[in-house]
């Protein structure tokens, strides 16, 4: 049931992309298009430099998804090992943390990183990650990492593993569903957020693809079968990268 509520959508949208453009929508439901307009898939780069916004979305997302990956893990292993009021303190820190509404962060994001000198760049974004993206991928790492033997963390550290060793050698391969999820969660952010370049990113040249999909919505309707091409242009890579994390997360469930 699930799956149809996801795919209805995604259905709607590619049959539209295949609608002829500057004609009155279809009089009830057009199951297939007659005859299909492939020609609106050309057309999308004549209304945004579909190859250059790919490729900025491209190095976002491999510049940002393991960055988020390190950044939450570490953070999500020291609270693991904590103890008592020290540990209660960090979880109760990260829940606060996400509770604080992202439109908050946006004016303060804004002035840190046009004061370093960091704005409108096409990784400015990405700078994000160093943050963690978000305290609930430090949370689900805290809860994978509290679900590792104490006595396993406890005897690397006595062979002489240094904390970052012990993080590496041990809880990432333990943590390893935890590592897909997290990656295919910020993955699919990086690539469909379009509100923190819309703040952080003033030059359309190092707009990710989402944005500049935004700035078709404002096309007129009789073109929207072209706005909906670019949007299937767009979601199919998203689509494929979620299915094989996916298939990589529950491989790496049933081998835990």
């Amino acid at each position: 049931m699930l799956s149809v509520v996801f795919l209805a959508p995604l259905a709607v949208m590619a049959l539209g992309s295949l609608q002829r453009p500057l004609q009155p929508p279809p009089d009830g439901l057009d199951l297939w298009p007659d005859p299909a307009e492939w020609a609106n898939y050309a057309a999308v780069p004549r209304f945004m430099p579909v190859g250059r916004l790919l490729l900025n979305s491209l190095l976002l997302v491999v510049v940002a998804v393991p960055v988020t990956v390190v950044v939450t893990s570490m953070a999500g292993l020291a609270i693991a090992m904590a103890r008592g009021r020290a540990r209660r303190w960090l979880v109760g820190v990260s829940v606060l943390m996400l509770l604080v509404p992202a439109a908050a962060l946006w004016v303060p994001r804004v002035v840190l990183l046009r004061g370093v000198g960091l704005a409108d760049t096409p990784f400015t974004v990405a700078l994000l990650a160093l943050a963690g993206t978000t305290p609930f991928y430090v949370l689900l790492f805290a809860l994978a990492c509290s679900r590792i033997p104490t006595s396993l963390l406890e005897a690397a550290t006595l062979e002489g593993l240094s904390p970052v060793a012990v993080w590496w050698r041990v809880a990432l391969p333990l943590a390893r569903p935890a590592v897909v999820a997290v990656a295919a969660l910020s993955g699919l952010f990086y690539w469909s957020t379009f509100m923190d370049p819309l703040t952080l990113v003033s030059s359309p040249a190092n707009w990710p693809v989402a944005l500049g999909l935004r700035s078709l919505s404002e096309m007129e309707a009789a073109l929207y079968p072209i706005y909906l091409a670019a949007a299937v242009v767009v979601t199919a890579p998203a689509l494929i990268a979620f299915g094989i994390g996916q298939r990589s997360f529950f491989s790496s469930v049933e081998r835990s």
